[in-house]
């Protein structure tokens, strides 16, 4: 999965109708060139493919700025990797922080349903990483490589049973819900004089 797809995506939905200069200038004052390796490059090599696929649509605006519309098919793709972020535990941080980025997309029963699976693979791969510490013999320092996984995967649980206690009290405001910025075309855009 793309952290970029999912992001470039995300960004789109949320205002409606969005450029490049936009999308970028957002992503990089979130800080995802460090937590999720964006790149301006990799912003508009994903908006060209995103079009390409049909995921978005392009308008062409003089003298030479291109608009982007998210399409049924981009907001069905959009909501596959948000969900699939949000559900699976990856090694590398970058689809869960683009998903967090963008929960208040998801009405709040879906992203507790998903945080629940996730919390439940994490819960599996602690139990998994804690018996091969128990079980591993020869040679013994690649134990400290299972506990490292035990230790990582706990956090991860108790992060994210941290974050469905939050969003089953009401936290953020989600899809569908009183001044969420989660539905599409919601963002406003910020004018500067």
């Amino acid at each position: 999965m793309s952290a970029t797809r999912l992001l470039v995506l995300g960004v789109v939905r949320g205002y409606g109708v969005a450029h490049g200069y936009l999308i970028g200038n957002d992503l990089m004052s979130w800080g995802a060139g460090e937590w999720a390796n964006v790149k301006w490059g990799s912003i508009y090599h994903a908006l060209k493919q995103l079009t390409k696929e049909g995921r978005l649509a392009a308008e062409e605006v003089p003298p030479a700025r291109t608009d982007y519309r998210i399409t049924a098919e981009g907001e069905r793709e959009f909501q596959r990797l948000l969900r699939d972020a949000l559900r699976r535990p990856e090694t590398r941080p970058d689809m869960l922080g683009a998903g967090l980025a963008l929960l208040p997309s998801l009405r709040r029963s879906d992203a507790v349903a998903l945080l629940h699976e996730r919390l439940a693979a994490l819960e599996s791969r602690r139990d998994a990483a804690r018996e091969q510490v128990a079980e591993w013999a020869d040679p013994p320092h690649v134990r400290e490589l299972f506990g490292l996984w035990e230790h990582t995967a706990d956090s991860g649980v108790a992060w994210t049973r941290g974050l469905l206690e939050r969003l089953e009290g009401g936290a953020y405001p989600m899809a569908g819900e009183r001044n969420s910025p989660g539905d599409p075309g919601s963002w406003p855009i910020l004018k500067f004089e």
